[in-house]
C-alpha cells in the first residue's frame, strides 16, 4: 500500500525568520480500477481504503446496489522502478447476473483529485437515476446537533492535521455521531470511500444516515448522497446550483455553509428540527 503522507524538505520563509525544514504531504497516487479485468477509470486519490473506493464508485456510478453484486476485489500487478508493488490497480469481478458497466460510464483517461464527473464519456451518462429514492428517508436531525459535526469531522482528520491537504467525508446518524470518516485529496473519493463503506458493511440503501462534507457540496456529491438513498447531505461550504437543483428534484435535504451554529437550508428543511 503506498503512503498516505509523503516527507519533503521545504523553505520557510516567515516573519520570524528563513530555515529548512521536513514539511508532510498528502499523498497523490493514480488508482486505475477495472472491473472483469477491463479498465473502467484511473483516479488520483490517497492510497488507503481502495476496496472501500471502488465499492463506493460502483455503487455511485449504478453499476452496483449492495456488496453481493461483487465477488471479489483484488490488486493486480503494477511494480515501481524497485520492482516492488504499487497496489495502484485494482479489478472488481462482479456477482454471476450482475450486468457489466455500460459505456457511459467509462471515463476519458482519467479523473484528476478535484473532478470526478468531468472525464465522463457520455454526457447524457452524467445523470443518474437512483434505486433507492432519498425522498423517502425519514431521517431528522436538530439544528444544534449539526452544529457540532464539522469540529467533530476535524477531530477525526488525522491525516489533514499533518498536512493541512486533504478532504474529509462521514456518515453520521440524528444523534451526531460519526459512523465512518474518511480521508482523501479528492473530495469525491472521501465521499466514495464512505459509502464503500456502507456497501461492505450492509448497509445500503442508507436512508439513516447523513452525508457530511469538508468542502462545498457540488452536483456530484448530491448525486452519489442520492445513489445510496440519502436524504440529508450538510457542506461546511457553498453549494452549487446544480446541486441545489438536484437535491430538490430527488427530494433531499441540502444544507450549506455548516459553520458554528449557523447554517444555509437550500432544500428540504423537514428534516431539520430546531
Amino acid at each position: 500500500m503506498g503512503r498516505v503522507t509523503v516527507r519533503r524538505p521545504v523553505r520557510r520563509i516567515s516573519a520570524t525568520g528563513d530555515r529548512r525544514r521536513p514539511d508532510a504531504l498528502a499523498a497523490e497516487e493514480p488508482l486505475e480500477l477495472r472491473v472483469g479485468g477491463r479498465a473502467l477509470a484511473v483516479t488520483m486519490r490517497t492510497p488507503g481504503h481502495d476496496v472501500e473506493l471502488a465499492h463506493g464508485f460502483l455503487l455511485s456510478e449504478g453499476v452496483i446496489g449492495g456488496r453481493a453484486d461483487v465477488a471479489v476485489a483484488r490488486y493486480c500487478d503494477g511494480v515501481d522502478e524497485q520492482g516492488r508493488n504499487t497496489y495502484n490497480v485494482l479489478d472488481i469481478a462482479l456477482a454471476d447476473g450482475v450486468p457489466p458497466p455500460d459505456t457511459g460510464v467509462e471515463r476519458n483517461f482519467y479523473t484528476t483529485s478535484s473532478c470526478g464527473v468531468c472525464g465522463k464519456a457520455a454526457l447524457d451518462a452524467v445523470k443518474l437515476r437512483t434505486r433507492f429514492s432519498p425522498a423517502s428517508a425519514a431521517f431528522a436531525v436538530k439544528s444544534s446537533t449539526l452544529a457540532g459535526l464539522p469540529d467533530a469531522l476535524r477531530a477525526r482528520q488525522k491525516v489533514f492535521a499533518s498536512t493541512g491537504g486533504l478532504h474529509a467525508a462521514a456518515l453520521f446518524t440524528p444523534d451526531g455521531s460519526l459512523d465512518v470518516v474518511r480521508e482523501d485529496v479528492g473530495r469525491h473519493n472521501a465521499v466514495d470511500k464512505v459509502l464503500g463503506w456502507a456497501v461492505l458493511e450492509g448497509r445500503i440503501p442508507a436512508p439513516g444516515h447523513g452525508l457530511l462534507v469538508s468542502g462545498r457540496a457540488s452536483f456530484e456529491l448530491v448525486q452519489k448522497a442520492a445513489m445510496a438513498g440519502i436524504g440529508l447531505l450538510a457542506a461546511v461550504s457553498a453549494p452549487s446550483s446544480l446541486a441545489v437543483e438536484l437535491a430538490e428534484e430527488n427530494g433531499m435535504t441540502l444544507i450549506g455553509f455548516l459553520r458554528g451554529d449557523s447554517m444555509n437550508l437550500y432544500t428540504g428543511d423537514h428534516r431539520i428540527l430546531t
